[in-house]
This record gives C-alpha cells, sequence and structure tokens, in this order.
C-alpha cells in the first residue's frame, strides 16, 4: 500500500471511528469517496481495508451504547437514554449480522455495562439524588433485558419503577 493510500484510508477511519449516531452513513460516505466520487482518489479497496472500514462501525456503536449506560453522563448533553441505547444495539446487531462481526465480547460489556447502570440508578433514585433517567417502558426494557441474557434476579428490585411510564 502507499502512503498516499494508507493516509487516505487513515483519514476515512477516523471519519467512521467518530462519525455521529448512525455510523453506517459515514461508512457509506467514506466507501464513495475512497472509490466512486469524481473528486476522490478511484480506489479499488482490498477486502481488509473494508474491513477495517466496517471495524470502525462497530467501535463507534460500542462507545455511543456505553455512554449512554455511563450513569455520570445522565446530566450532560450527550446523553441520550437507555432507549437510544436499545436503538442502537438493535443497529450494531443488525450490521454485525450483515457484515459477520462477532459480537460476543460487545454483547457481555454492554450486558454488565445495563446491569451496573440500572443498579446505579435504583439506587441514585432510592436515595433520592435524581430522578430517574431511564426513558423507555418497562416492556422496551424487558426486551432489551431478556436479548442481553440478563434474568430478573441479578436486577434491583423495583427496577420497572425506573421506567417512563411508571415514573410518569
Amino acid at each position: 500500500m502507499t502512503d498516499d493510500r494508507e493516509s487516505l484510508l487513515a483519514d476515512e477511519l477516523l471519519i467512521v471511528r467518530h462519525s455521529g449516531e448512525i455510523p453506517e452513513v459515514a461508512l457509506h460516505g467514506a466507501i464513495y469517496f475512497l472509490t466512486e466520487d469524481p473528486d476522490g482518489p478511484g480506489l479499488v479497496l482490498e477486502e481488509k481495508e473494508l474491513r477495517k472500514l466496517k471495524k470502525m462501525v462497530v467501535d463507534r456503536y460500542r462507545e455511543i451504547i456505553h455512554r449512554d449506560l455511563n450513569p455520570d453522563n445522565r446530566d450532560k448533553s450527550l446523553y441520550r437514554g437507555i432507549a437510544r441505547c436499545i436503538a442502537n444495539w438493535r443497529r450494531l446487531e443488525k450490521f454485525c449480522g450483515a457484515e459477520s462481526f462477532d459480537l460476543t465480547s460487545i454483547h457481555t460489556e454492554v450486558r454488565e455495562a445495563l446491569l451496573s447502570f440500572l443498579q446505579t440508578e435504583a439506587c441514585d433514585v432510592e436515595t433520592k439524588q435524581c430522578c430517574s433517567s431511564v426513558n423507555c417502558s418497562s416492556g422496551e426494557l424487558e426486551c432489551f433485558l431478556e436479548t442481553l441474557a440478563l434474568d430478573g434476579e441479578s436486577l434491583p428490585d423495583g427496577w420497572q419503577k425506573l421506567c417512563s411510564e411508571e415514573t410518569g
């Protein structure tokens, strides 16, 4: 690979990795620029180069899912809540399925992060340190819990009361 090619690919990898809420859009933009854009370099991407670009989509989703499962972010403008986390998880699952990426390690990370988030949230709400920030219904959260193989016994007591329809 030439230095120019490596540099172009490195730039696009960064753009995809640090893209917005739907990193597939940045991925398609990067592929278009590198291969078809009249102002682009007109590369024919190798499979390993495409795979690197697609891996950045997975990494970006991992980052934004963790952002919304971090209790320290609840009062920050970047926080989107559990509802967005669920939507991003579904997008990530779909992308990984279509592109043959293994989700096992991310699945474990997200399960642990969600459990920790709910424990912190329940404690903070119970001790009146804050109001619940859970912005999805208990049914939506329950489906997400099932997807992550989290059983009710590992959840804090009264977790359903944290959900949006339970808190008003």
